[in-house]
């Protein structure tokens, strides 16, 4: 049998508010988040979304994993364009190997029931 573990998160961001500090450039959010420079450009991984009540929201995985989860906030044909505002925080995960992430996705969106992923649902 094979043992398949969720991964901790390399990084962490939740919505806030930017409170400027002086000569601080004011940093636009996108639905609320204006940590978006934190994750990684040129990295993959998995990202997940959590409501404030730290219910598994979407689980996704990306090649590039800022440009694809700021794509989520912005394009039209994401499965969470109804639920945006619902998004509170966004763990991610570094995984570098496409099978992996496959993997990753795949378990944590069955282990951990996530509400809005549609595909690869097996319970």
């Amino acid at each position: 049998m094979i043992k398949i573990s969720i991964p901790t998160p390399d990084l962490t961001i939740t919505e806030r508010k930017q409170i400027p500090k002086e000569n601080e450039p004011v940093i636009k959010d996108i639905h609320g988040f204006i940590d978006f420079h934190l994750i990684p450009r040129d990295k993959g991984g998995i990202f997940l979304f959590f409501n404030k009540n730290d219910e598994l929201l979407f689980v996704g995985k990306a090649r590039k994993l800022r440009q694809r989860i700021k794509k989520h906030f912005e394009d039209t044909v994401s499965p969470i364009k109804m639920h945006r505002d619902e998004v509170y925080k966004i763990d991610i995960c570094i995984v570098e190997d496409p099978m992996e992430r496959e993997i990753y996705e795949t378990y944590i969106i069955n282990k951990l029931r996530s509400k809005y992923n549609v595909d690869k649902v097996f319970y």
